[in-house]
């Protein structure tokens, strides 16, 4: 009998193997994608009524099925629309690695630096700021919600945007193609109820803005002078402008020259590599 199971069990030929990774694979990344988000708590009443149409068709429920089994063609475009942001979280992780060499990012490594010394000063001032920076997918949406600028990424024009009183200050700068294209621009709050509380309105449009396409977020909070860093919905925070760097020199494709150090007392300032 043993003999005669192992000659119906199907070959592990190397297509086999590849396929039950790959399939594997796509089952990680999605459990990885929907772990702590609203889609999680979706899932689960999804399971709920599973079982109540299970229950309803062993127990002769007839109305109950019938009215379960109705609803069913329709689940499909509910799904979609109810997972649209996970879907796009998905698909955008799994192009974030750039197969082909098209799409915006930051052209030179001069303004990755430029980036990192407005950060610095503004993180040792504890003066409040939001960075996005564009990566493939556009966010001419954003950009369009906020006052043009379209200027050279500086040190000195991200002060000038975020000084405190400021006619752009409450607003993000997103920077694409290497340049600053707009300030005070006005971006997504994310609705994941997972999150701290004691997270402020940046923070929250840095995650949601991450939501919808690939970019880079970056924020300096005016309470803490700590740096945090959101990218594909999750945010990274209290981290150090090593981390910055090394976050905007993956963006660039080059290492930045700066970086910030911790200076007497509780400044900080830039050094020269």
């Amino acid at each position: 009998m043993l003999d005669q199971f192992m000659d119906t069990m199907p070959r592990l030929t190397p297509a086999a193997a590849l396929d039950i990774l790959l399939v594997a694979l796509l089952l990680y990344q999605a459990v990885m994608l929907i772990r702590g988000r609203r889609a999680a708590h979706i899932l689960s009443g999804i399971g709920v009524v599973l079982l109540i149409y299970v229950v309803s068709v062993f127990a002769g429920l007839t109305v109950l099925r019938s009215i379960l089994e109705t609803l069913a063609p329709y689940t499909a475009f509910a799904l979609i629309v109810m997972f649209q942001s996970e879907i796009r979280r998905l698909l955008a992780r799994i192009g974030e690695r750039r197969w082909v060499g098209f799409g915006s990012r930051l052209e030179t490594r001069e303004v990755t630096d430029e980036i990192l010394l407005a950060i610095a000063h503004l993180a040792a001032h504890k003066i409040g700021a939001l960075i996005v920076v564009e990566r493939d997918i556009g966010l001419r949406t954003f950009i369009e919600s906020g006052v043009p600028v379209d200027a050279r990424v500086t040190r000195d024009l991200l002060l000038a945007i975020f000084q405190p009183g400021g006619a752009m200050h409450d607003g993000a700068v997103i920077v694409q193609g290497g340049r600053l294209a707009a300030g005070a621009c006005f971006l997504p709050l994310t609705m994941n109820p997972e999150l701290s509380r004691k997270l402020g309105t940046r923070h929250r449009a840095a995650i949601g803005v991450t939501e919808e396409a690939d970019c880079l977020a970056i924020v300096v909070s005016e309470e803490r002078g700590t740096v945090s860093i959101a990218a594909l919905g999750d945010l990274e925070m209290d981290i150090p402008i090593e981390r910055v760097a090394q976050r905007l020199g993956r963006a660039s494709g080059s290492s930045p020259r700066y970086v910030a150090t911790a200076a007497a007392g509780s400044s900080r300032e830039v050094t020269r590599h």
